[in-house]
């Protein structure tokens, strides 16, 4: 450091960029080296193992380890090995089969510690440069591990060899050219940049010393301290504002990849800026078309309104008011399923295409219409009933037996009416209120034959026999009123449904770890196919005018439905072979 301190300052940078330089050369050099060494090696392994499998394919096509005739190599390598290549093939004991270059291969000692042969054995192929007990030639050897048997390949490691696996020495000439050349253009840029740093040192060292500068000095207008104050002034505010673009940039990329719509920013010009994946899987399904990209949005014919719309306001010269953007909404049906377009152009006309899948809410919105509907045609029905009667009673002379079945008929219309709102609340309080349920330990058995206990005045009057094959208690995590609904209104159905002298059977004829697997059949009517996907709707009626007069609401199968899938199951219904309807639902061990 001494001696660099008394050379000038321009010596300095130039010697200390020249050993960085060298250094970097270096290691360059040997990386090179390295590499083309590694290559060349590589080639040859790759070579040896071409022979190698044509070997082994050889002997097992031709059976070879069976016969034991590997002489019949010979005729193989007459045409495949080149000159100077040599084939050992050994048993998986190590002891030497054949030998191109050795004709008594009963003489050749046990190669099985050989170290090509023991890398085989841990890698399944070794490789080793050494000279030959055998033979006394060296040889870079190559050994792959076929399991039954191993097979050999070497080349002569003679000049022609070594020539091969030595690093060509253009690359070095290549290598001191450009070192000299560097060297030179080093030399002439820190000529020019220490003149500047002789300046910048003097300037600074006499703003150090207080000294004023009377000189004039080729910066930029004002001292230099001002300057690099500025400089790192700016630089720092430069960072602040560039890490606060960078936050403000991922906390909009993860708003966009956790919304449930497809969004993408495009170009006045209709580049992509930046989209989410949903926007790429809506736009997949509305075209039809998988490998389709955002910029071919434009091109497809469900997009046509936006578009027009698009073309409209990008091409006008009119300036785009920032508080009144120009914006459009229309929606696409695609597959049964509906999505809303919603289209903004900003104030520089880039524009933002926002897609969402509305299907779900479409059909919210017409299931609540249906419900809304069906509901106020039954409750219509008994509501009507009831007027009727009361209608009937405000006459005088209407006799006294009469009066009797009148409010008798009203009555049970009010029941049914009761009963109706009753189902009604529990099915709008299981899709709405789903958490207000309390969930508790129960005993399944138990509940069942509450069930049938409580109906037992309905079972004996029809003559039914009701079967329960319950092989052990089940129990589960669940909801009493809700289970006791789905047990009753299965039973109130097969009642009602199933005919006089008919058989009920509950079964639980399967668990998993997961769930317990039930059927509830009776052998009564059956139901036509056709109505098997809808028996558990609101509403739905099999047979409107054999049902309606037996009191039901039309919505216990849609209770048993719902109530099972709060539990964590699923329902189905068939018919059975041998006649009448079976129920198939699972009900989750822990809900």
């Amino acid at each position: 450091m001494i001696l660099f301190g008394k050379l000038e300052y321009r010596k300095k940078i130039f010697i200390y960029l020249s050993l960085i330089f060298i250094v970097f050369t270096i290691f360059v050099l040997l990386f090179q080296y390295k590499r083309e060494r590694d290559f060349k090696r590589d080639q040859i392994e790759i070579s040896l193992n071409n022979i190698a499998e044509i070997t082994y394919n050889y002997i097992d096509r031709k059976g070879l380890f069976e016969t034991g005739n590997y002489s019949a190599l010979d005729s193989l390598y007459l045409y495949v090995l080149k000159e100077n290549t040599r084939v050992t093939v050994l048993d998986n004991k190590g002891k030497v089969l054949y030998d191109s270059e050795v004709r008594e291969v009963s003489e050749m000692e046990n190669h099985l510690h050989r170290p090509e042969i023991q890398k085989a054995l841990k890698s399944g192929q070794g490789s080793n440069i050494r000279e030959s007990a055998t033979t006394g030639y060296e040889y870079y050897y190559y050994a792959k591990n076929y399991r039954d048997l191993f097979v050999r390949a070497a080349a002569h490691y003679d000049v022609e060899v070594k020539d091969f696996l030595a690093v060509e020495k253009l690359f070095l000439f290549y290598l001191i050219t450009l070192f000299l050349v560097t060297w030179l253009l080093m030399s002439l840029i820190t000529k020019n940049l220490s003149s500047a740093l002789f300046k910048l040192k003097d300037f600074a060292t006499k703003l150090s010393l207080g000294e004023a500068v009377k000189e004039k000095i080729e910066f930029p207008k004002g001292e230099f301290g001002e300057i690099s104050k500025q400089i790192a002034d700016i630089y720092d505010k430069l960072t602040i504002a560039k890490g606060k673009i960078e936050i403000e940039k991922n906390k909009l990329y993860s708003h966009l990849i956790a919304l449930n719509e497809g969004i993408a920013f495009f170009t006045p010009q209709k580049k992509r800026i930046l989209r989410n994946n949903h926007f790429i899987q809506y736009l997949n399904i509305i075209s039809g078309d998988k490998n389709i990209t955002e910029e071919e949005l434009f091109k497809v014919s469900e997009f046509k309104g936006v578009n027009k719309f698009l073309e409209k306001h990008l091409k006008s010269k009119t300036n785009i008011d920032q508080n009144n953007l120009p914006q459009m909404e229309e929606v696409v049906r695609k597959d049964k399923r509906t999505f809303n377009v919603h289209t903004i152009i900003f104030s520089d006309r880039s524009f933002e295409i926002v897609i969402r899948d509305i299907t779900k809410l479409e059909k919210q919105k017409k299931l609540k219409e249906e419900i809304t509907s069906n509901i106020a045609h039954e409750l219509k029905t008994p509501i009507t009933i009831i007027l009727g009667y009361l209608e009937l009673l405000k006459e005088n002379n209407i006799k006294k037996e009469d009066q009797v079945k009148y409010i008798e008929n009203a009555y049970r219309q009010s029941e049914r009416l009761s009963d109706l709102i009753k189902d009604i609340s529990l099915l709008q309080k299981m899709s709405e209120a789903r958490d207000l349920f309390k969930f508790e330990k129960l005993n399944l058995n138990e509940l069942i034959y509450e069930v049938k206990d409580s109906l037992g005045l309905n079972l004996t009057e029809k003559d039914i026999k009701v079967n329960i094959r319950m092989s052990k208690p089940i129990l589960i995590k669940g909801n009493r009123s809700l289970l006791i609904s789905v047990f009753f209104n299965l039973f109130d159905n097969a009642i009602k449904y199933g005919g006089n002298g008919i058989e009920i059977t509950m079964n639980n004829y399967l668990e998993d770890s997961n769930f317990y697997y039930f059927s509830f059949s009776n052998t009564g009517n059956t139901i036509d196919e056709k109505h098997f996907l809808r028996v558990f709707e609101r509403f739905y009626r099999v047979d409107e005018d054999r049902s309606r007069p037996k009191g039901g609401t039309g919505l216990g199968l849609a209770i048993v439905k719902n109530a099972i899938q709060l539990h964590g199951g699923e329902i189905t219904v068939s018919n059975l072979s041998q006649g009448g309807v079976e129920f198939l639902f699972t009900l989750a061990k822990s809900s």
